[in-house]
Protein backbone atom coordinates (compact mmCIF):
# COMPACT_ATOMS: atom_id res chain seq x y z
CA UNK A 1 0.00 0.00 0.00
CA UNK A 2 1.44 3.52 -0.82
CA UNK A 3 2.83 5.61 1.82
CA UNK A 4 1.51 8.79 2.23
CA UNK A 5 4.08 10.78 3.18
CA UNK A 6 7.90 11.09 3.29
CA UNK A 7 10.09 8.50 4.91
CA UNK A 8 13.24 7.34 6.11
CA UNK A 9 13.55 4.56 2.71
CA UNK A 10 11.61 6.21 0.88
CA UNK A 11 14.34 10.03 0.75
CA UNK A 12 17.28 7.59 0.91
CA UNK A 13 16.15 6.16 -2.34
CA UNK A 14 15.61 9.07 -4.15
CA UNK A 15 19.12 9.86 -3.20
CA UNK A 16 19.99 6.49 -4.58
CA UNK A 17 18.77 7.76 -8.09
CA UNK A 18 21.63 10.56 -7.88
CA UNK A 19 24.30 8.23 -6.80
CA UNK A 20 27.34 9.21 -8.96
CA UNK A 21 25.89 12.11 -10.30
CA UNK A 22 25.36 14.20 -7.21
CA UNK A 23 28.00 15.57 -4.98
CA UNK A 24 28.78 13.46 -1.47
CA UNK A 25 27.40 16.47 0.75
CA UNK A 26 24.07 17.47 -1.68
CA UNK A 27 22.09 15.27 0.32
CA UNK A 28 21.99 15.70 4.50
CA UNK A 29 20.33 13.40 6.89
CA UNK A 30 18.35 15.51 8.72
CA UNK A 31 15.30 13.94 11.12
CA UNK A 32 15.45 10.42 10.17
CA UNK A 33 15.07 11.73 6.38
CA UNK A 34 17.24 12.58 3.48
CA UNK A 35 16.92 15.95 2.14
CA UNK A 36 18.73 17.49 -0.69
CA UNK A 37 20.86 20.66 -0.21
CA UNK A 38 18.49 23.00 -2.50
CA UNK A 39 14.76 23.13 -2.04
CA UNK A 40 12.77 24.27 -4.83
CA UNK A 41 10.59 28.11 -3.37
CA UNK A 42 7.32 29.18 -5.23
CA UNK A 43 6.77 32.38 -3.54
CA UNK A 44 7.34 34.90 -6.25
CA UNK A 45 4.86 34.97 -9.87
CA UNK A 46 1.46 35.74 -10.85
CA UNK A 47 -1.54 34.45 -10.44
CA UNK A 48 -2.60 33.40 -13.50
CA UNK A 49 -2.91 30.19 -15.41
CA UNK A 50 0.73 30.58 -17.44
CA UNK A 51 2.55 30.81 -14.42
CA UNK A 52 0.70 27.63 -12.89
CA UNK A 53 2.06 25.75 -15.35
CA UNK A 54 5.53 27.04 -15.00
CA UNK A 55 5.85 26.35 -11.06
CA UNK A 56 3.96 22.63 -12.12
CA UNK A 57 7.12 22.36 -14.79
CA UNK A 58 9.39 23.33 -12.83
CA UNK A 59 8.72 21.29 -9.89
CA UNK A 60 8.41 18.14 -12.08
CA UNK A 61 12.14 19.42 -13.17
CA UNK A 62 13.57 20.07 -9.76
CA UNK A 63 12.29 16.41 -8.27
CA UNK A 64 13.86 15.22 -11.79
CA UNK A 65 17.21 16.62 -11.15
CA UNK A 66 17.67 16.05 -7.52
CA UNK A 67 15.64 18.36 -5.58
CA UNK A 68 13.12 16.41 -3.49
CA UNK A 69 12.33 19.53 -0.71
CA UNK A 70 9.31 21.85 -1.95
CA UNK A 71 8.42 24.74 -0.04
CA UNK A 72 4.84 26.71 -0.21
CA UNK A 73 2.36 28.74 1.70
CA UNK A 74 -1.20 29.39 1.37
CA UNK A 75 -0.66 32.64 0.52
CA UNK A 76 1.65 32.09 -2.09
CA UNK A 77 0.10 33.14 -5.55
CA UNK A 78 -3.47 33.24 -3.36
CA UNK A 79 -3.06 29.29 -2.72
CA UNK A 80 -2.66 28.58 -6.58
CA UNK A 81 1.36 27.30 -5.72
CA UNK A 82 0.25 24.46 -3.63
CA UNK A 83 -2.30 23.62 -6.43
CA UNK A 84 0.28 23.96 -8.75
CA UNK A 85 2.47 21.59 -6.59
CA UNK A 86 -0.41 18.96 -6.80
CA UNK A 87 -0.92 18.99 -10.10
CA UNK A 88 3.09 18.27 -10.16
CA UNK A 89 2.94 15.55 -7.98
CA UNK A 90 0.43 13.76 -9.96
CA UNK A 91 2.92 14.12 -12.72
CA UNK A 92 5.44 12.99 -10.62
CA UNK A 93 3.88 9.98 -9.51
CA UNK A 94 1.79 9.17 -12.40
CA UNK A 95 3.97 9.61 -15.49
CA UNK A 96 7.88 9.59 -14.20
CA UNK A 97 7.94 6.81 -11.25
CA UNK A 98 8.55 8.94 -7.96
CA UNK A 99 6.79 8.08 -5.34
CA UNK A 100 5.31 10.36 -2.52
CA UNK A 101 7.45 9.11 -0.14
CA UNK A 102 10.72 9.97 -1.78
CA UNK A 103 9.56 14.17 -1.27
CA UNK A 104 9.70 15.77 1.95
CA UNK A 105 6.48 18.40 1.32
CA UNK A 106 6.65 21.82 3.01
CA UNK A 107 3.92 24.52 3.52
CA UNK A 108 3.34 27.08 6.10
CA UNK A 109 0.00 28.78 7.15
CA UNK A 110 -0.79 32.52 8.99
CA UNK A 111 -1.26 34.54 6.57
CA UNK A 112 -4.95 35.08 5.16
CA UNK A 113 -4.83 34.24 1.70
CA UNK A 114 -7.02 35.01 -0.73
CA UNK A 115 -8.84 32.10 -3.19
CA UNK A 116 -7.29 32.75 -6.96
CA UNK A 117 -7.11 36.47 -6.86
CA UNK A 118 -7.49 39.34 -4.78
CA UNK A 119 -11.35 39.64 -3.84
CA UNK A 120 -13.12 43.08 -4.50
CA UNK A 121 -13.93 43.72 -1.28
CA UNK A 122 -11.20 42.02 1.86
CA UNK A 123 -13.12 42.78 4.65
CA UNK A 124 -16.30 40.89 3.19
CA UNK A 125 -14.20 38.48 1.48
CA UNK A 126 -12.43 37.64 5.61
CA UNK A 127 -16.25 37.97 7.12
CA UNK A 128 -17.82 35.97 4.25
CA UNK A 129 -14.64 33.29 4.86
CA UNK A 130 -13.63 32.81 8.26
CA UNK A 131 -15.83 34.86 10.57
CA UNK A 132 -18.63 33.58 9.63
CA UNK A 133 -17.77 30.15 9.78
CA UNK A 134 -16.26 30.39 13.08
CA UNK A 135 -12.90 29.69 11.91
CA UNK A 136 -11.44 33.17 13.00
CA UNK A 137 -13.27 36.43 14.13
CA UNK A 138 -12.15 39.44 13.50
CA UNK A 139 -9.91 39.94 16.96
CA UNK A 140 -8.03 36.75 16.77
CA UNK A 141 -6.67 38.61 12.97
CA UNK A 142 -3.28 40.86 13.98
CA UNK A 143 -2.97 43.58 11.77
CA UNK A 144 -6.39 42.24 9.23
CA UNK A 145 -3.45 39.59 8.02
CA UNK A 146 -2.22 36.97 10.09
CA UNK A 147 -3.63 34.55 12.32
CA UNK A 148 -2.75 31.56 14.49
CA UNK A 149 -5.32 30.22 16.56
CA UNK A 150 -5.79 26.71 16.44
CA UNK A 151 -8.85 26.70 14.56
CA UNK A 152 -7.51 28.83 11.86
CA UNK A 153 -4.07 26.87 11.43
CA UNK A 154 -6.86 23.39 11.42
CA UNK A 155 -8.67 25.19 8.88
CA UNK A 156 -5.61 26.42 7.05
CA UNK A 157 -4.37 22.55 6.78
CA UNK A 158 -6.98 20.72 5.72
CA UNK A 159 -6.84 23.53 3.24
CA UNK A 160 -3.08 22.43 2.21
CA UNK A 161 -3.98 19.01 2.05
CA UNK A 162 -6.86 19.50 -0.17
CA UNK A 163 -4.85 21.89 -2.84
CA UNK A 164 -2.20 19.51 -2.84
CA UNK A 165 -4.00 16.58 -2.83
CA UNK A 166 -2.34 14.63 -0.17
CA UNK A 167 -3.37 12.99 2.69
CA UNK A 168 0.01 14.03 4.77
CA UNK A 169 2.12 16.98 5.47
CA UNK A 170 5.46 16.44 5.71
CA UNK A 171 6.63 20.11 7.42
CA UNK A 172 4.03 22.55 8.12
CA UNK A 173 4.90 26.08 9.53
CA UNK A 174 3.35 28.65 11.42
CA UNK A 175 4.05 31.59 8.86
CA UNK A 176 5.55 34.49 9.97
CA UNK A 177 4.66 34.36 13.45
CA UNK A 178 6.92 37.57 14.83
CA UNK A 179 3.74 39.31 12.93
CA UNK A 180 2.00 38.94 16.16
CA UNK A 181 4.42 40.89 18.23
CA UNK A 182 3.61 44.19 17.25
CA UNK A 183 0.15 43.36 18.62
CA UNK A 184 0.03 41.33 21.91
CA UNK A 185 2.16 41.54 24.23
CA UNK A 186 5.28 38.27 25.14
CA UNK A 187 3.48 36.08 27.33
CA UNK A 188 0.53 36.45 25.23
CA UNK A 189 2.37 35.31 22.61
CA UNK A 190 3.80 32.49 23.92
CA UNK A 191 0.25 31.38 24.57
CA UNK A 192 -1.24 31.37 21.48
CA UNK A 193 2.21 29.29 20.05
CA UNK A 194 1.20 26.89 22.87
CA UNK A 195 -2.11 26.41 21.55
CA UNK A 196 -1.05 26.63 18.22
CA UNK A 197 1.12 23.88 18.36
CA UNK A 198 -1.15 21.75 20.71
CA UNK A 199 -3.47 21.55 17.53
CA UNK A 200 -0.71 20.36 15.21
CA UNK A 201 1.02 17.88 17.40
CA UNK A 202 -2.94 16.75 17.25
CA UNK A 203 -2.55 16.43 13.63
CA UNK A 204 0.70 14.63 14.18
CA UNK A 205 -1.35 11.92 15.57
CA UNK A 206 -4.21 11.82 12.97
CA UNK A 207 -1.14 11.55 10.71
CA UNK A 208 -1.95 15.19 9.02
CA UNK A 209 1.52 16.17 9.38
CA UNK A 210 4.45 14.55 10.36
CA UNK A 211 6.60 17.78 11.54
CA UNK A 212 6.37 21.30 12.67
CA UNK A 213 7.89 24.57 12.54
CA UNK A 214 8.44 28.04 12.22
CA UNK A 215 9.24 29.75 9.30
CA UNK A 216 10.13 33.44 10.01
CA UNK A 217 12.00 36.54 8.33
CA UNK A 218 13.05 38.84 11.25
CA UNK A 219 11.78 36.80 14.46
CA UNK A 220 15.30 34.71 14.59
CA UNK A 221 17.22 37.49 13.32
CA UNK A 222 17.21 40.06 15.28
CA UNK A 223 18.34 41.30 19.03
CA UNK A 224 16.63 39.23 22.07
CA UNK A 225 14.89 42.91 23.92
CA UNK A 226 14.22 44.25 20.03
CA UNK A 227 10.61 43.62 20.37
CA UNK A 228 10.42 40.86 17.71
CA UNK A 229 12.86 38.60 18.89
CA UNK A 230 12.03 34.80 19.06
CA UNK A 231 14.30 32.60 21.86
CA UNK A 232 14.23 28.65 19.64
CA UNK A 233 15.19 27.96 23.19
CA UNK A 234 11.62 28.76 24.33
CA UNK A 235 10.20 27.39 21.62
CA UNK A 236 11.44 24.16 21.77
CA UNK A 237 10.64 24.25 25.77
CA UNK A 238 7.17 25.00 24.82
CA UNK A 239 6.96 22.32 22.27
CA UNK A 240 8.90 19.37 24.57
CA UNK A 241 5.36 20.92 27.65
CA UNK A 242 3.40 19.50 25.03
CA UNK A 243 4.33 16.91 23.21
CA UNK A 244 7.52 15.49 25.62
CA UNK A 245 10.72 14.62 23.86
CA UNK A 246 8.91 12.83 20.74
CA UNK A 247 7.38 16.61 20.32
CA UNK A 248 6.72 17.28 16.23
CA UNK A 249 8.89 20.85 16.16
CA UNK A 250 11.78 19.45 14.47
CA UNK A 251 12.58 22.71 11.79
CA UNK A 252 12.67 26.33 11.26
CA UNK A 253 13.12 28.54 8.00
CA UNK A 254 15.04 31.72 8.46
CA UNK A 255 16.63 34.18 5.30
CA UNK A 256 20.07 33.63 5.28
CA UNK A 257 22.09 34.72 2.50
CA UNK A 258 25.49 37.11 1.82
CA UNK A 259 23.52 40.13 2.74
CA UNK A 260 21.59 38.69 5.55
CA UNK A 261 23.69 35.87 7.36
CA UNK A 262 22.58 37.22 11.20
CA UNK A 263 21.47 33.33 11.89
CA UNK A 264 25.07 32.60 11.89
CA UNK A 265 26.89 35.44 13.50
CA UNK A 266 24.64 37.18 15.77
CA UNK A 267 24.34 35.62 19.52
CA UNK A 268 21.13 35.81 20.15
CA UNK A 269 20.26 32.83 21.96
CA UNK A 270 21.48 32.22 25.71
CA UNK A 271 21.28 27.94 26.05
CA UNK A 272 22.31 26.54 29.28
CA UNK A 273 23.52 29.99 30.14
CA UNK A 274 26.04 30.52 26.72
CA UNK A 275 25.29 33.04 24.40
CA UNK A 276 25.35 31.74 20.85
CA UNK A 277 23.66 32.02 17.60
CA UNK A 278 20.32 30.47 16.11
CA UNK A 279 22.07 28.38 13.97
CA UNK A 280 24.34 26.99 16.78
CA UNK A 281 21.40 26.93 18.99
CA UNK A 282 19.42 24.86 16.57
CA UNK A 283 22.00 22.53 16.47
CA UNK A 284 22.05 21.58 19.68
CA UNK A 285 18.46 21.46 20.05
CA UNK A 286 18.05 18.86 17.64
CA UNK A 287 16.32 21.55 15.31
CA UNK A 288 16.64 21.64 11.42
CA UNK A 289 17.46 24.79 9.48
CA UNK A 290 16.00 25.83 6.01
CA UNK A 291 17.31 28.79 4.64
CA UNK A 292 15.03 30.96 2.80
CA UNK A 293 15.60 34.32 0.73
CA UNK A 294 19.00 32.56 -0.31
CA UNK A 295 19.28 34.66 -3.60
CA UNK A 296 17.53 37.39 -1.57
CA UNK A 297 15.05 37.89 -4.52
CA UNK A 298 17.47 37.79 -7.57
CA UNK A 299 19.34 40.33 -6.38
CA UNK A 300 22.87 37.49 -5.73
CA UNK A 301 24.27 35.67 -8.11
CA UNK A 302 22.94 32.47 -7.85
CA UNK A 303 25.82 30.29 -7.30
CA UNK A 304 27.29 32.57 -5.45
CA UNK A 305 24.30 32.03 -3.20
CA UNK A 306 23.69 28.76 -2.98
CA UNK A 307 27.72 27.77 -2.49
CA UNK A 308 27.48 30.21 0.65
CA UNK A 309 24.23 29.27 1.95
CA UNK A 310 25.20 25.29 1.25
CA UNK A 311 28.36 25.89 3.29
CA UNK A 312 27.32 27.67 6.27
CA UNK A 313 27.65 25.14 9.40
CA UNK A 314 23.85 24.75 10.52
CA UNK A 315 21.65 24.82 7.25
CA UNK A 316 20.35 21.86 5.59
CA UNK A 317 18.58 23.00 2.57
CA UNK A 318 18.67 26.51 1.22
CA UNK A 319 15.31 27.40 -0.97
CA UNK A 320 15.46 29.05 -4.24
CA UNK A 321 12.48 30.60 -5.88
CA UNK A 322 12.31 28.49 -9.69
CA UNK A 323 9.16 29.51 -11.58
CA UNK A 324 10.32 28.08 -15.01
CA UNK A 325 12.62 25.18 -16.24
CA UNK A 326 15.19 27.32 -17.43
CA UNK A 327 15.74 28.29 -13.85
CA UNK A 328 15.27 24.80 -12.76
CA UNK A 329 17.91 23.52 -14.91
CA UNK A 330 20.78 26.39 -14.77
CA UNK A 331 20.56 25.91 -10.59
CA UNK A 332 20.84 22.67 -9.90
CA UNK A 333 22.77 21.41 -12.79
CA UNK A 334 25.08 24.28 -12.03
CA UNK A 335 24.88 23.90 -8.43
CA UNK A 336 25.80 19.85 -8.33
CA UNK A 337 28.89 20.48 -10.70
CA UNK A 338 29.99 23.44 -8.33
CA UNK A 339 29.95 21.15 -5.33
CA UNK A 340 31.15 18.05 -7.25
CA UNK A 341 34.21 20.45 -7.82
CA UNK A 342 34.54 21.60 -4.58
CA UNK A 343 35.37 18.48 -3.31
CA UNK A 344 37.99 17.50 -5.79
Amino acid sequence: MPVNRATPEGTAAYRARFAGHAAQNFFKQQQGLTLSAIGIGTYLGNPDPATDVNYTNAVVRAVQLGCNVIDSAANYRFQRSERSIGEALKTLTSEHGFAREELVICTKGGYLPFDGAPPRNVREYVNETFVKPGIASFEDIVGGAHCMTPAYLQNQLDQSLRNMGIECIDLYYIHNPESQLGYVSESAFYSRLKLAFERLEQNREQGKLANYGVATWNGFRVAPHSGGHHSLVRIVETAREIGGDDHGFRFIQLPFNLAMSEAGTLANETLNGEAMPVLEAAERLGVTVIASASLLQGRIDPQTAIQFANSAPGITTALIGMSRVEHVEENLKRALTQMNADEK
